[in-house]
């Protein structure tokens, strides 16, 4: 059975290069871009900092015992 995975990485340091390489690393390792949350900085208008989230489908065993 297939089922999906995520992953959830925080940027403390909200700069292109940053979550270029983030981006980079982790789809990689085969996890799909799904989204990137920011959080607001009051004192600036850069964010204060980034969720970027992602995502993979990975098989899992049935322990369900049904023959699907």
């Amino acid at each position: 059975m297939k089922v999906t995975r995520y992953k959830v990485v925080e940027c403390m340091t909200v700069a292109d290069d940053t979550l270029e390489s983030i981006l980079n690393e982790w789809t990689r390792q085969g996890w799909v871009f799904d989204g990137m949350t920011f959080v607001p900085n009051e004192a600036s208008k850069r964010p204060k900092m980034a969720f970027v989230i992602f995502t993979r489908q990975e098989e899992i065993a049935d322990d369900s015992g049904d023959a699907t």
